[in-house]
């Protein structure tokens, strides 16, 4: 399928969801031909990008504007406009709601949805999810609520994004893509259009097996995660530099893969998706998924770590943390983007704000309405760094000059090895 196949006709493409997955592949889909409709729930949302405004930082407003220019972007909060569509592809949150898969958003999606589908048009779901949402939970919203059946009527399947929201280097387009449906006709479909896309599609038998694929991919990096996190609190006690451990290790060329420790972690994927598959596996087989849960207990506790060596270091030098004015440096999950979902800062600076710490934060990246309640708006500038008394770095953008913060600072906790100094303690 090309988007400019059949004449004059180019296909319809409905992007549900324009925030960090959604909206560069609305983007992309546009350069290569597709009519596309980017449906964003949130009406503000929808005023910036037709204004030619992007949030994404992986969508700059020049590519919006040429995305506008070309007569075939628009976004809207009404699916009216997402009728006629031939691929419709599914992108929005998937939160966990008291420790519970929340599929909310997925079936506002559908049911919305199910009112437009025509016989051959395609549906492609790209939250993150359980095994067998696609199958068990999507299809019979779309087909109730459409009098189609797939396979037969309409095609369906499934595609795990795969976004890293500020890699300069792997983006959407050279990034493989796996892609699934429920029957070789449908997998086709999807596979057609993503081959229109991206530079690489990876096909799999099943969309439970590109839901699993997902699923693997975060519990693998969170797993490790919690591994060096926790390895890093023992190291030190031990007297040992958990870092040139790492570092000394990261020379095997086979056999190893670095992870490096930090504050937490954060964003839509690490803090979510493992907890869909201990879910999935207590739901379905009763068993409890033992990794995944001590990673989660390692990983939800680190910003609690993080203060307490907080405290440790100011109490060595005769402060107490309550009154102490404490800078953070870094709101975001990651590093040079502004993206706050889950970020273990936001709890780095709640918890110290319940001690009675005077909490000031520099993130330029960082939209200030995620900006917590009681923490001060500062600039990342000497003076800031010398009226702190402890400086605490959480997210190690480019923009910061840590040369500088170690100079200046009286006390540097580093939770990222941006700085070595005497007066900088490193997680």
């Amino acid at each position: 399928m090309t988007a400019r196949g059949r004449g004059s006709y180019m296909e319809k493409l409905v992007v549900v969801g324009q925030g960090y997955v959604g909206l560069p592949l609305a983007v992309r889909a546009v350069r290569a031909g597709f009519d596309v409709v980017g449906v964003e729930v949130d009406e503000l949302r929808v005023k910036r990008l037709n204004a030619g405004q992007s949030y994404v930082e992986d969508v700059g407003d020049d590519a919006l504007a040429a995305a506008h220019g070309t007569g075939r972007y628009r976004a809207s909060a009404d699916y009216a406009d997402a009728d006629g569509f031939d691929v419709c592809v599914i992108t929005v949150p998937t939160p966990l709601t008291d420790g519970v898969p929340d599929l909310t958003h997925i079936a506002s999606a559908g049911r919305s949805l199910a009112p437009l589908l025509r016989p051959g048009a395609t549906v492609v779901l790209e939250s993150t999810t359980y095994p067998g949402t696609t199958e068990e939970y999507l299809r019979p919203i779309l087909e109730e609520g459409s009098g189609l059946r797939a396979p037969g009527d309409f095609h369906l399947g499934y595609s795990p994004e795969r976004i890293d929201p500020g890699n300069p280097r792997w983006r959407l387009e050279n990034t493989p893509k796996v892609v699934s449906g429920v029957d070789e006709a449908s997998l086709a479909k999807v596979r057609a259009f993503y081959e229109s896309v991206v530079e690489r599609v990876v096909p799999v038998s099943s969309p439970q097996v590109a839901e699993l694929c997902k699923l693997l991919e975060n519990t693998f990096r969170h797993v490790n995660i919690a591994l060096v996190n926790e390895l890093s609190v023992f190291a030190r006690q031990l007297g040992i530099d958990v870092w040139e451990a790492i570092d000394a290790a990261s020379t095997k060329p086979f056999g190893y893969m670095r992870f490096t420790p930090g504050p937490g972690v954060g964003g839509h994927c690490l803090p979510i998706d493992p907890s869909y598959l201990s879910w999935k596996v207590k739901r379905s087989l009763g068993h409890s998924f033992r990794f995944v849960e001590l990673a989660n207990d390692v990983n939800e506790h680190m910003p609690a770590h993080v203060v307490d060596r907080l405290v440790l270091g100011l109490n060595e030098r005769r402060k107490p943390v309550n009154g102490s004015r404490v800078l953070l440096l870094g709101l975001s999950y990651k590093r040079n983007t502004g993206d706050c979902r889950e970020s273990p800062a936001l709890e780095v600076a709640r918890l110290l704000r319940r001690l009675g710490a005077r909490v000031y934060a520099a993130d330029p990246h960082v939209d200030l309405a995620f900006v917590p309640e009681g923490v001060a708006i500062a600039e990342p500038t000497a003076r800031e760094a010398a009226a702190a008394d402890a400086v605490v770095i959480l997210t190690d953008h480019d923009c910061f000059d840590f040369a500088m913060v170690r100079r200046e600072s009286a006390f540097v906790l580093d939770t990222r090895n941006r700085c070595r100094g005497p007066n900088v303690e490193v997680l």
